[in-house]
């Protein structure tokens, strides 16, 4: 028997990985003691095993990754006015950096293995305004590269990739971070490498970098004059100092979330209709998120009702990503910039999905407990108010 709710606590998706709180105190007091406390040692030395991580030259560390993606655009000469092909199943900050620069987002659908943008869509997309090209790896997995590559190299513009899921991911045995003009990686505290919050931009291009560079820090050059037009993008040494401490623990960190995955896969085996998503075969990937599709016509139930059993549950797991951006009241309103609509496999997709809560906070015990709940709300199709027996 099991009565609501299954757990005192609530579960949550991106509850933060803490490492080595010591570690972490030491290095702040490091800073503390230098009076250094902003782009100081600290950040460079991040920014050193970031760009090792990715397989980079450069990495350019920001205060988050919605403003490295600002500067990326920037850096790569995207002018404001020019529109800016990118996913709509993506998270809203996506678009938002782009249109909050004066670029406009042009929404492309997706392709349905990877959850990212399909590049036979992004073609038809591209116009005498497109700027750029702007990728995203969906829950860490991969979006098809190679044939995005050659699409942008066909038609001379600048590629980039909103890689916030995918740090510690490859693709053809390669770090995802050293594609295209420029990738970004997010350090929110959400991710599984955190640095309370922060971002960076990873490049092999030393001008890009340089720009980057300068433009984090009021367009001030390495000659400390002004170069450039530029912002305040800073990171913080305290942020730096929490990225050090858990990137130290990365490998231990990829280790537990793919073995959740694989619980996940296996207490939800031969559920009809359930499936939890896979990562691409053969490569690296850090499983931060653990995401599940529904179809309803297999499951008999929608993905928002087994999300409201398991609510009921303290389980608190999130619709990624629902609406679609185009959806989204800034770009709905706006048909004639954002066109064409509509998008049916991004609409499908974000219908489906739901993210589970994985990372060091869970364990078998915990992931049992999920997906026992799961199974019932689809083979019953009950509410989960009342005791049952599994």
């Amino acid at each position: 028997m099991f009565r609501p709710p299954v757990f005192r606590e609530p579960l949550h998706v991106g509850r933060p990985n803490i490492g080595d709180r010591e570690k972490l105190r030491e290095k702040i007091d490091e800073a503390l003691n230098r009076r250094w406390l902003s782009s100081g040692p600290l950040v460079r030395e991040l920014e050193d095993r970031v760009a090792e991580l990715a397989g980079t030259a450069h990495a350019v560390a920001t205060c988050n990754a919605t403003v490295a993606l600002q500067l990326a655009a920037r850096a790569t000469g995207v002018r404001p006015g020019a529109e800016v092909i990118v996913p709509s199943f993506t998270w809203v900050a996506t678009p938002h950096a782009l249109d909050w620069i004066g670029l406009t987002p042009v929404f492309g659908d997706i392709d349905e293995e990877t959850a990212g943008l399909d590049p036979a869509h992004a073609e038809k997309l591209i116009g005498p305004a497109t700027g750029a090209i702007l990728a995203v790896h969906a829950f860490g997995r991969p979006c098809p590269v190679d044939e995005l590559t050659e699409l942008a190299d066909r038609h001379g513009l600048p590629l980039l990739f909103d890689a916030a899921h995918a740090l510690g991911s490859t693709h053809h045995g390669r770090p995802i971070g050293s594609f295209g003009s420029v990738e970004v990686f997010s350090f929110h505290a959400t991710k599984f490498i955190n640095s309370f919050e922060g971002g960076a931009l990873v490049t092999d291009d030393p001008q890009i970098a340089e720009r980057a560079r300068a433009m984090r820090n009021f367009g001030i050059g390495e000659e400390r004059e002004v170069v450039s037009c530029g912002t305040n993008a800073k990171m913080s040494e305290a942020s730096a100092a929490m990225g050090l401490v858990s990137l130290e623990r990365v490998d231990a960190l990829i280790e537990q979330n793919t073995r959740n995955h694989r619980l996940y896969e296996e207490g939800l085996a031969q559920l009809p209709g359930v499936s939890v998503r896979g990562q691409a075969a053969g490569e690296r990937a850090n499983h931060q998120y653990l995401v599940i599709e529904i179809d309803q016509a297999r499951a008999g139930v929608h993905a928002d009702h087994v999300r409201a059993v398991l609510e009921r549950h303290n389980v608190l797991s999130r619709r990624y990503f629902h609406p679609c951006c185009h959806q989204l009241a800034p770009y709905r309103d706006r048909p004639e910039a954002h066109a064409p609509l509509p998008l049916p496999r991004s609409e499908a997709l974000a219908e489906r999905v739901l993210a589970l809560p994985t990372g060091e906070v869970i364990g078998e015990e915990e992931i049992d407990g999920v997906c026992r709940i799961i199974r019932w709300a689809v083979e019953t199709g009950a509410d989960g108010d009342a005791s049952t027996t599994d």
